[in-house]
């Protein structure tokens, strides 16, 4: 390449970051390397499903649209203007290209090897968390300003997110009933009923002499149009059937038959042979199947388990949020949205397991059974990062009572956390092997008593404190009367007030984990046991940077932020001369938790433990480098609480 055009290349590349973080020299040996690639409008870069190529692309001039088909119909997910860098599926792994990228206009693109960034990406920390943000994030297209990766999505992302909350593509196949209960015109609505009972469903079809459907009775027609006209059960079943039938083909796409119920305001649709009313029948499908069906779309899902009354079906539906969980990690979408959904969903589940532990015990507890109470969330829970059905931590605080109704709101209380734990772990979660529980007598207590806890925990500062701190300050309101949760909150921070040289020994407490590099800027690793030669990332990567967010959110007397990487948001925001650092650390947090989701989903496991030899030479150089903030963040713990001197 001339030397003309290699200033021209550097004079363009130096405005836009990864590249305006390189130093003149550096930036010039990129620049001598790199493609200039011509493409006329409409002509492909590359397609949905092709390897990724050894290279990424930066636009030079004109633009770049990346589509997708959706439902039969190409739809632009994204445009990709002047600076903007794509294509970065090359730097992350060997997988394919999830868009289509196609020039919208004739486009002069500059195609960087990835080889050339391979020694850039060892030794340069601001273009490896550059890359490393998009990844986390979930970005098809990186934007030219790197503090606003946290807040801006893709248009790609933002579809998703609007899309998954009513359809999301992947869904699961719809399970439709066959045979088709039904009886003929001139049945009594007791021999209709009869046959209902028998097959336990809650509709049944009419049909004529040919067998072609005229009319549907369900439970609802029943209550409405039989019992409640005090009609007698011999009355002949057209007398209270809905009709005329709407009914479709079987092999219609999904979206054709949920917009079809969603038109007409069906419960149920009659499938038949032609799909007219006019041929037989050959299967039916309830609302409530869409439901079960949809396992990737959050919002139905959330929607059947808010319907739910049994056990085994709020457990299957978990199970299909699972395979919704790899369906969002595999498209890449942005970590703070998954966590959301995750968190919705487990917070369901525990508000549905609280409806069917009170129903049950409520009656023989009468005097006691609408004690205010608040289920917490804790640890990961508490902080909206559980990804993986790992091993629980929760409490029930609530309202003291009268000393004469004392044992019996405890007893209350017990049964009610005894019930919602067992059907959590019939979902699927972990039991907590240091019983951090609300089925723990010790962690289902009254206000009183969790004032106390916490008084003990904030005045003593021992180790065995500062433990109980680290797991109990992190709570969350998931079910039942919020503001007692509140009320816990304010008092940890009139406590911390009180003597705040608790703050001192928290911070402290929180760099008993150090980097987790060697000497070398090898992993850490575990020398023995079961995960011998194995890198703990809980341990060693997202302790360290949660632990410090604590401290710091605690001493800004921040409340209501729990997350990770949204107190790292906030204390951007509080400190602006540290912005870019924890700004830095809150991404890095979000790379943890993908790798750790990615891991547990690949090997059945918690994630915990990774093999450093399975990751990829880059994904390791990326990740190394995602540590870099770790060693910062405890600088400031030691200058800010004067550790290097507190506790000599």
């Amino acid at each position: 390449m001339s030397n003309v055009i290699v200033n021209r290349v550097v004079d363009f590349l130096k405005k836009f970051p990864p590249f305006s973080f390189l130093s003149p020299e550096l930036l010039t040996q990129v620049a001598k390397q790199v493609d200039l690639i011509y493409f006329e409008k409409d002509e492909f870069l590359f397609q949905k499903g092709e390897p990724a190529k050894k290279y990424f692309f930066v636009v030079r001039e004109g633009a770049i649209k990346l589509t997708d088909i959706i439902d039969g119909k190409e739809q632009t997910m994204e445009f990709c203007d002047e600076g903007d860098v794509f294509g970065v599926l090359a730097l992350l792994g060997k997988r394919p290209y999830i868009l289509d990228a196609k020039a919208n206009e004739n486009s002069l693109i500059i195609a960087v090897p990835v080889a050339v960034f391979d020694k850039i990406l060892k030794e340069n920390s601001q273009v490896s968390l550059y890359f490393a943000s998009g990844f986390a994030s979930g970005q098809v297209v990186i934007r030219s300003d790197l503090s606003e990766t946290q807040k801006v999505r893709s248009l790609l992302g933002k579809s998703a997110q609007q899309n998954g909350l009513l359809l999301f593509p992947g869904q699961a196949s719809i399970n439709y009933s066959q045979p088709v209960i039904q009886c003929y015109i001139g049945d009594t609505v007791s021999r209709a009923v009869a046959k209902m009972s028998e097959a336990k469903v809650g509709s049944i079809i009419i049909v004529d002499e040919d067998n072609f459907p005229q009319g549907i009775i369900t439970d609802k027609d029943l209550r409405n149009r039989l019992i409640a006209e005090g009609l007698p059960y011999d009355t002949r079943v057209e007398k209270i059937m809905s009709h005329p039938v709407v009914t479709a083909k079987k092999d219609l796409e999904f979206s054709q038959i949920y917009l079809n119920m969603v038109k007409n305001r069906l419960h149920h649709l009659v499938f038949t042979e032609d799909g007219t009313d006019q041929s037989g029948i050959v299967g039916i499908i309830s609302d409530h199947d869409v439901l079960l069906s949809q396992g990737n779309s959050p919002a139905v899902l959330i929607k059947a388990l808010q319907d739910s009354e049994d056990v085994h079906e709020i457990a299957k539906l978990r199970n299909q949020a699972e395979g919704m969980l790899i369906y969002f990690l595999e498209n890449e979408l942005a970590i703070d949205f998954i966590a959301g959904i995750i968190t919705e969903i487990n917070d369901t589940i525990i508000q549905r397991a609280i409806h069917i532990a009170k129903s049950r015990h409520s009656p023989q507890f009468p005097e006691v059974c609408d004690t205010p109470f608040c289920f917490l969330g804790l640890g990961s829970e508490g902080r909206g990062e559980q990804l993986l059905r790992t091993d629980l931590d929760n409490a029930i605080v609530y309202e003291d009572v009268s000393a004469s109704l004392e044992e019996k709101a405890r007893g209350f209380m017990h049964l009610l956390a005894r019930d919602v734990m067992d059907i959590l772990f019939a979902c699927g979660f972990h039991s907590c092997p240091a019983e951090m529980m609300a089925n723990n007598p010790k962690w289902c207590q009254p206000m009183s008593q969790w004032k106390d806890y916490f008084r003990q925990w904030i005045r003593k500062s021992d180790q065995p404190s500062l433990l109980m701190a680290s797991i109990f300050f992190d709570f969350r309101a998931v079910a039942g009367k919020m503001a007692l949760a509140e009320e816990l909150t304010m008092h940890v921070y009139e406590e911390i007030s009180k003597g705040k040289i608790f703050l001192n020994f928290f911070a402290k407490n929180a760099l008993l984990n150090p980097p987790p590099l060697g000497f070398f800027r090898n992993f850490i690793i575990e020398k023995s046991g079961e995960h011998a030669e194995k890198f703990d990332i809980k341990l060693r990567a997202m302790m360290p940077l949660a632990d410090a967010a604590r401290v710091l959110i605690l001493n800004h007397q921040v409340v209501g932020i729990n997350n990770t990487f949204k107190r790292y948001e906030k204390l951007a925001e509080l400190e602006p001369n540290q912005a870019a650092l924890f700004k830095d650390a809150g991404k890095a947090y979000e790379i943890f938790m993908r790798i750790r989701a990615l891991e547990g989903l690949s090997s059945s496991s918690s994630g915990r433990f990774i093999q450093p030899d399975s990751l990829g030479k880059l994904q390791r150089q990326l990740l190394k480098n995602a540590f870099f903030p770790i060693d910062e963040i405890q600088k400031i713990l030691r200058v800010r609480f004067q550790l290097d001197y507190f506790g000599k």
